[in-house]
Parts: structure tokens; sequence; C-alpha cells
């Protein structure tokens, strides 16, 4: 079974400039989850959604990180480590509003286990 949360919007102090640093800027979420299908048709029998967004904003808001690289391996490896039945993740971070080009992104992808 794979859940999708696309464009989960955080508002972050991330970049490599001190202007990115000091005043920051929208940062786009995508999560990609694998895991059981549930057995029953309650919240409790997969991951609550909220939840994950929960944790996106918090790895986010708990270090400015330089790359995006950096912020999206961060948030794969708290997301499966978290919970406890997801079984990967995969977790893109886009950058949007770049002079150059739409957006900047940088993916990671994780597997309980390895």
């Amino acid at each position: 079974m794979k859940i999708e949360l696309h464009a989960i919007e955080v508002f972050g102090l991330h970049g490599i400039s001190t202007v990115e640093r000091r005043d920051g800027q929208t940062f786009l979420f995508d999560v990609t989850l694998e895991l059981d299908e549930p057995r029953e048709d309650a919240i409790g029998a997969t991951v609550d959604y909220r939840e994950v967004r929960d944790c996106v904003v918090e790895l986010s808001d708990a270090h400015a990180y330089n790359l995006l690289e950096s912020l999206a391996a961060a948030v794969a490896d708290a997301l499966v480590s978290r919970f406890a039945a997801v079984s990967s993740v995969l977790v893109r971070v886009r950058k949007p509003g770049i002079a150059w080009a739409e957006y900047a992104a940088a993916t990671a992808e994780r597997t309980r286990g390895s």
C-alpha cells in the first residue's frame, strides 16, 4: 500500500545564502510511504497523515539546513524510524520560486532495516 502526501507546505530557514537563512522561504515536501494494507478501516491500522505532516514540520523547524539534500535525508530518516508501520519512504523537498527554474528539488529514499 502506498500513501502519498503532496506539497506539504512548510516555512523554513534553509539555504546557503544569508538572506535565505535570515528571511526564510516556503518549501514543499512530497512524501510517499509504503506500508502493509490496513487490516481494518480504522486510523490505528495505518499511519495518521497529520502525524506525518507534524514530523516534517518538526524536522524542518529543528535545524537550518544548508542543502535540500540534507533536509530530505533527515526527514526520510525520521519518518522511517518514527512510524513502525512504514517499510519505506520517499521524500522530495522542493524549493519553488528560484529565479532561473520553477523549483529545485532533492529526493531521499529510505527502507526499514537498511
